[in-house]
């Protein structure tokens, strides 16, 4: 399988107006509305290329329901959450992560519409998964839809991603079946750690 290129970084936070502000305040720069989700999640976004960018996610504020999204339900405060990584063929890299032994989940049709009315259609793949944090991607294809870096998003650059977890071979091997390769440290618990450059210089997420 060709390596999957990194999508985006899910940064999930309880408050979307604070957890935004917050950024802004860290780094210096604003992300700007990506759109409302019809889970009852809304994000702000910041490109780091013209194919990969961070998605701040939070609890849509006109929502009525609270989100489970990212675990969003029970969030109490801002947390590198998930990522995403683009298959060169979605339906081939779950087939194939599937017998390698590993079920990346079903693939499911999203779609969201951007302040301006753009209508933005995906597909990708969902697990059920409870855990607070996770570190083995999902797969995501954008399909004819423009991707959401491909904007005049703000920039700042990615200089660095990498995860922790308690059994690092066991989730090299489940990485392995996706193609995907990232820098793990054995840690007490999953998380995800991401350094970015700003105008304000280095700022860690995790």
């Amino acid at each position: 399988m060709t390596e999957p290129q990194l999508d985006h970084l899910v940064y999930a936070v309880p408050d979307l107006a604070a957890g935004v502000a917050e950024f802004a305040e860290r780094t210096g720069v604003r992300p700007v509305p990506g759109g409302r989700h019809p889970g009852g999640t809304a994000n702000h976004l910041v490109r780091f290329g013209p194919f990969s960018y961070l998605e701040i996610i939070g609890p849509d504020p006109e929502a009525s329901v609270r989100p489970r999204a990212f675990g969003l339900e029970t969030l109490t405060e801002p947390r590198l959450a998930a990522w995403a990584v683009h298959p060169g063929d979605l339906d081939k890299a779950v087939r194939q992560a599937r017998e390698q032994g590993y079920d990346p989940g079903d693939i499911q049709p999203l779609s969201r519409h951007t302040p301006a009315g753009e209508l933005l259609e995906w597909r990708l793949t969902r697990r059920a998964d409870p855990a607070a944090v996770r570190p083995v991607p999902f797969l995501i294809d954008w399909g004819t839809t423009r991707h959401p870096a491909d904007s005049d998003l703000p920039l700042v650059s990615l200089t660095s991603f990498s995860a922790v977890h308690p059994a690092p071979d066991a989730l090299r091997r489940d990485l392995a079946a996706l193609g995907v390769r990232l820098d793990i440290s054995q840690g007490p618990e999953a998380a995800l750690r991401a350094v970015i450059d700003t105008p304000l210089g280095p700022v860690t997420l995790r």
